[in-house]
């Protein structure tokens, strides 16, 4: 079954947000982060990514404040407990990075920044560059991951990207 969320990408963006697939009521309503517990959108505005918080409907203004969207698997939906280990698109990931060279890349919680880089990951910056932009990872701010929740590693994020490029 296909949910795939359209990116919402442009050249040059501070940066490109990528989880790891839909979550089920994104994938039914077709929205970014449309779950009822998800703070995504709250935390952007909150930490200054954007001026006002977006509605899940309206995610694609997120590129009026410089924001991207994507996920790192668009085959399936649902939590990542059970989309398991399947559906994932690396090489379409980072070929969308490279034709659109955001200036960072952040993953929204450390699956998809396992998939994609590799190997284990902590919250914060990393060592690695993909398609030349810095990359960060985030706790995820799905309301089934409030445990690993700390907003201090999103306002780090906002302060760089506030900064301009490193």
């Amino acid at each position: 079954m296909s949910v795939k969320l359209p990116d919402v990408v442009r050249t040059g963006l501070p940066v490109v947000f990528c989880g790891t697939a839909a979550g089920a009521k994104s994938a039914a309503v077709r929205a970014y982060y449309a779950g009822p517990g998800n703070q995504f959108w709250p935390v952007l505005a909150r930490t200054g990514l954007t001026l006002r918080q977006i509605r899940p409907a309206d995610f694609r203004s997120a590129l009026d404040s410089g924001i991207g969207l994507t996920d790192v698997c668009k085959l399936d939906a649902g939590s990542d407990r059970a989309i398991g280990n399947k559906g994932f698109d690396v090489p379409r990931l980072l070929e969308l990075l490279e034709q659109n060279r955001p200036k960072r890349v952040a993953f929204n919680g450390k699956k998809a920044a396992e998939i994609v880089l590799g190997r284990k990951v902590d919250y914060g910056p990393q060592p690695e560059r993909i398609a030349g932009a810095r990359v960060h990872v985030l706790p995820s701010t799905s309301g089934a991951a409030r445990g690993a929740w700390n907003e201090a590693y999103w306002r780090e994020l906002a302060r760089e990207v506030r900064a301009g490029p490193r």
